[in-house]
């Protein structure tokens, strides 16, 4: 049986983006170390395997697939209502 490798991604979506883009990715244990540095400065971390894993095959840089596009919007929705939540 074949182990699965974590995988973290990082996105971005600033006002002037088209879309959001992927600013930083890893696998094994240095997406653990992502995962944490996000962890220790608010950054809110959603757990993902499934779209992580998509994600991960893209470019660092580059705007996100558009097949993940209702995905991603739901993740940074539940993102923006725990901001809401705990403003």
């Amino acid at each position: 049986m074949e182990e699965k490798i974590f995988s973290a991604v990082a996105l971005r979506y600033p006002e002037w983006a088209e879309a959001p883009y992927i600013c930083a990715k890893a696998k094994g244990s240095v997406a653990h170390r992502l995962v944490e540095i996000a962890d220790d400065n608010g950054v809110p971390v959603v757990e993902n395997p499934e779209m992580a894993n998509v994600l991960s095959i893209q470019k660092v840089g580059s705007f996100i697939p558009e097949s993940t596009y209702s995905a991603i919007a739901t993740i940074f929705a539940f993102i923006m209502k725990l901001d809401e939540q705990n403003s």
